[in-house]
């Protein structure tokens, strides 16, 4: 059980040392730009994309606090049912496939919600 859990929480780490190590190895750093209009030209390409997820991400002008303030609280609140989810099943289920099941489900969905956000904010900060 532990184990579906800690392997995709380290694959992405483990891809970046892979990718290190071959890097290392061959004298690479990987790709970087060859010159200043390559760089201006990466710039705004990210600049784009972060526009394009804030655009995505911007509640619609006529939209009341309230809902909007839902929409932002729906991640935390799904990862508390899913958790007590797990936690009930504990408590009322005898059945040991079930619970095994409901937690690599659990595992598995808190992940996919914090673990590529959390994976992103720790390489950023490197």
């Amino acid at each position: 059980m532990i184990l579906e859990t800690v392997i995709p929480a380290l694959l992405p780490a483990a891809a970046d040392g892979v990718r290190a190590i071959f890097n290392k190895l061959t004298g690479g750093a990987g790709a970087k730009p060859a010159n200043v209009e390559e760089v201006v030209t990466l710039m705004q390409a990210e600049t784009a994309r972060l526009e394009a997820l804030a655009k995505i991400d911007s509640a619609a002008g006529n939209v009341s606090a309230w809902v909007n303030n839902i929409r932002a609280l729906q991640r935390p609140v799904a990862v508390v049912m899913i958790i007590s989810g797990y936690l009930g099943s504990i408590a009322l289920t005898s059945d040991a496939a079930v619970v095994d099941n409901l937690a690599q489900y659990a595992s598995m969905v808190t992940f996919y919600l914090f673990g590529d956000r959390s994976y992103m904010y720790i390489k950023k900060s490197r």
